[in-house]
């Protein structure tokens, strides 16, 4: 672990082993040595070696950054709930590690899915709380406040509801940064949530010049669906695929727009080819909005397999045999089996 270390601060602070091993009066063989775990460099040089890379020698000890990255990462995608003690100590280390790489996205986007994973953890058990207030009064209105801002559910309260602030956010980070894909993608969805078609529609034609690809199509035929233009926005839908026949997600963006317009056996289909067409790994949301549809259609049997497949995806594309990815999908199928029962 110590070569681990000291080979992550030299490199992070661009030092070559040479200069390294004439700053410690010792030969850049020795340094090499140390950085592939041969062998330890002598304790009286560790205070030396703390003060070059400007760390303590406690720092010098600790787990390697990449793999207390990836311990990180793994734990935010395997595991249902956090213990507090873990995750106090995930961020403890993600905050470290900005004072001195302020810019580092990775550190940066663990720390916003940590939050994420803590908040939605938080709001299962709000869920949970929530179903008992209305399982023991139908009427108690908190008890339904409470469900459906833990479940990101539509109150009716066009304020509550709106998207106000993520719009204006990605309005002004397109200031910042015009033609920007991700955020003409954030702004027009969000748009288009709120029906707000006007809006959309110069994002829209931005977008087109972008990326070349499907979702100027698919967003010009959600404004026209919105304005109540059924038939234009199927053929918007539909030239998706015939302009980009060899892009999934074209087929699976198809395959929601059947849906919309309540067309599930041409959803089912469009979903089927969108995740058949894939090379691993493959995205799995199309066999998700299939179970979705099947368990609608009271086909239980079909959402069960649609699960499975989802499960066997998880292992083949991503090695995934355990933790919360997986079990996710196995609830589902244990309350589906229950029904049929």
């Amino acid at each position: 672990m110590l070569g681990n270390q000291i080979k992550y601060y030299r490199q992070e602070n661009k030092i070559k082993q040479e200069e390294l091993a004439e700053f410690l009066g010792v030969s850049f063989q020795a340094v090499s040595k140390w950085e592939r775990g041969a062998s330890d460099p002598d304790i009286a040089l560790l205070p030396k070696l703390a003060v070059y890379f400007g760390v303590t020698i406690d720092e010098l000890f600790e787990m390697p950054y990449e793999e207390q990255m990836e311990r990180i990462e793994n734990m935010i995608s395997t595991e249902r709930t956090i213990k507090e003690k873990t995750f106090e100590s995930a961020v403890t280390f993600l905050e470290n590690r900005l004072k001195n790489a302020p810019k580092d996205t990775r550190a940066l986007s663990n720390l916003a899915y940590l939050y994420n994973h803590r908040a939605h953890s938080d709001h299962e058990l709000a869920s949970y709380y929530a179903k008992r207030v209305l399982e023991a009064d139908p009427d108690e209105k908190a008890g339904w406040v409470a469900y459906l801002e833990a479940n990101g559910g539509v109150c009716g309260d066009k304020w509550y509801d709106n998207h106000f602030e993520v719009i204006r956010y990605f309005e002004e980070f397109l200031e910042k940064n015009p033609g920007n894909f991700l955020g003409l993608y954030g702004v027009i969805e969000n748009l288009l949530a709120d029906g707000r078609y006007e809006e959309a529609k110069p994002y829209i034609e931005e977008i087109k010049k972008a990326k070349k690809n499907h979702q100027y199509l698919l967003y010009s035929g959600e404004v026209a669906f919105g304005e109540g233009r059924r038939k234009e926005a199927l053929e918007y839908w539909e030239k998706m695929v015939k302009d980009y026949p060899q892009t999934w997600q074209a087929y699976c963006s198809l395959g929601e727009g059947y849906q919309k317009m309540g067309m599930e056996k041409e959803a089912l289909e469009a979903f089927e080819t969108s995740f058949t067409m894939q090379e691993a790994p493959r995205i799995y949301d199309g066999l998700c909005s299939m179970a979705q549809i099947h368990e609608k259609q009271g086909e239980l049997k079909l959402a069960i397999q649609d699960y499975e497949r989802i499960i066997r995806c998880l292992k083949e594309d991503y090695h995934v045999t355990e933790g919360e990815q997986k079990e996710q999908y196995e609830r589902e199928m244990k309350r589906l089996r229950r029904k049929l029962d």
